[in-house]
């Protein structure tokens, strides 16, 4: 079960495919989950959930110090050495420290509950909601302790299955508590799928690395260099959580929760659904760029190749969503969530960048430096929070799309050149003709996709896509050929001079 680090493009492919596979069936029931959940709740269910999920994921970053994501890199590290006793050992720390904090993050819940409650709603008392909310933060932060194991072990198979299994979950959980119950159901049907999530979870880790009390006094002493890079995680973390949660209360403030729900909505339907590529990063990429964090040509090699895999994986499907969506949100969940169409296009042209700059985005993680991480996070979540509000009042929600969009931009920039000042990134000819192609494909597809009909819309998007689609197909051929064929060469070689 177990793989072992593996650098070349058909890997990066293989498991890019994998989980966007399963990602793309996780997608599928969330879709039937969603659309039976926006017909019986509305959009003002569907934001009251956004803004209880938010609120609960702030308070759950805020104070599990990063632990999901820090332990990751030093369990690769230690994964790599093939040292089980240290591993077993170091598997107690992660543990140890997930249970405190989950403890601790519990207990703010509870007592700032009143705190949350003023400053989401502008309407009613939703304390008890918040005290009820809070064992799911525990639950967090313990999942997120075991979920950094499987990952550092590079447990990628039950992770995938784990993924599938926690969203059928969710789909059997919530249909018939909102069927009977409506949004009094809300909090609940948040606690149970937190649960089946760990209970998931634990059943795997458990028995890849039973759980064992003996030996655990004094772990929590070990863990500081872990927890140093959590604290620089959780820091941008709060800022990213918070930065979501302020623009959702400014909206639910100034024009009401049917507006919560529809931004949230197309948000979903864009940074969310991006995961179909983007979901092997923490799984897989992150894993492995960490193993080689202090070998600055071997990241280079790493990230653009990561770089590569999704961009090209990624812009059929932005094409094709630039025109699929206003038929793709009535089916998915109602006529009421059409005014998110526009917004939901420029976000399209967002993830491009996206594809583009989040493989670079992860090299302060692998090499520790959480001073960079948290200082590059932090300048783009105030930026995004006051782009969004102007945004909001110059065009409502398609100005909340101008303003993330414009936001990507500058973020691409500014990561682009940190890294390539700080850890001497590189990104190949490839790299840059790929995303000058892709991007100016998507421009392409949003033109036309927002601004002809008739024949000139479906002809014009019929062509966009074939010419995507054949570009991606012809080099993932050629790549993934040309670098099976050179390591074939090599092993052949190595053979014979052993």
């Amino acid at each position: 079960m177990s793989e072992k680090r593996d650098d070349s493009y058909g890997h990066v492919l293989k498991y890019t495919s994998i989980f966007g596979g399963v990602q793309g069936l996780n997608i599928l029931i969330s879709l039937v989950r969603n659309k039976i959940v926006a017909l019986l709740l509305g959009p003002g269910g569907m934001g009251l959930i956004s803004l209880f999920n938010s609120t609960i994921q702030l308070l759950s970053q805020a104070t599990n110090l990063g632990i999901s994501f820090s332990a990751v890199r030093n369990v690769s590290e230690l994964f790599d050495t093939g040292d089980e006793a240290r591993i077993a050992h170091f598997i107690k720390v992660v543990r140890a420290w997930s249970l405190l904090t989950g403890l601790v993050g519990m207990l703010l819940c509870l007592l700032i509950g009143p705190v949350l409650s003023n400053f989401t709603f502008s309407w009613g008392n939703h304390t008890l909601h918040f005290v009820l909310l809070s064992p799911l933060v525990a639950l967090l932060a313990v999942t997120g302790g075991e979920t950094a194991i499987l990952k550092g072990a590079r447990q990628l198979k039950s992770l995938a299955v784990i993924q599938v299994y926690s969203v059928l979950s969710a789909l059997v959980i919530a249909i018939p508590i909102y069927y009977f119950f409506g949004q009094s159901g809300i909090v609940p049907v948040l606690v149970l799928m937190g649960l089946a999530t760990l209970l998931l979870t634990i059943h795997r880790s458990y028995q890849l690395y039973p759980l064992q009390l003996t030996g655990a006094k004094g772990v929590l002493g070990e863990g500081m260099g872990m927890v140093r890079l959590g604290v620089a995680f959780t820091l941008a973390g709060v800022l990213g959580s918070g930065a979501e949660f302020i623009i959702r209360s400014y909206l639910n403030n100034v024009a009401g929760l049917e507006i919560v729900g529809l931004y949230n909505t197309g948000y979903i339907l864009t940074m969310t659904y991006a995961g179909l590529v983007f979901s092997a990063m923490e799984t897989d990429f992150f894993p492995r760029l960490s193993a080689v964090n202090s070998q600055w040509q071997s990241c280079n090699e790493i990230i653009n190749k990561q770089i590569e895999v999704s961009l090209l994986l990624i812009s059929p499907m932005l094409v094709a969503a630039q025109f699929a969506i206003p038929y793709v949100i009535p089916v998915l969940f109602s006529s009421q969530f059409m005014p998110v169409v526009d917004m939901v296009r420029v976000l399209l042209l967002a993830i491009y960048l996206r594809a583009i700059k989040l493989p670079i985005a992860y090299l302060p993680l692998a090499k520790g430096d959480s001073l960079s991480y948290f200082f590059l996070e932090a300048v783009y979540d105030v930026l995004v929070v006051l782009m969004v509000i102007w945004g909001y009042n110059e065009w409502q929600l398609l100005g909340t799309g101008v303003a993330i969009a414009l936001c990507a931009v500058f973020d691409y920039f500014m990561i682009m050149g940190y890294s390539y000042l700080r850890y001497h990134y590189r990104p190949t000819f490839s790299v840059l003709g790929y995303s000058l192609l892709h991007l100016s494909l998507g421009v392409v597809a949003f033109l036309l996709a927002s601004f002809t009909d008739g024949w000139q819309w479906w002809t014009g998007g019929l062509l966009v896509f074939i010419i995507t689609t054949a570009a991606t197909l012809y080099t993932f051929y050629h790549k993934v050929a040309l670098w099976n064929k050179l390591m074939s060469n090599l092993k052949r070689r190595f053979s014979r001079h052993g």
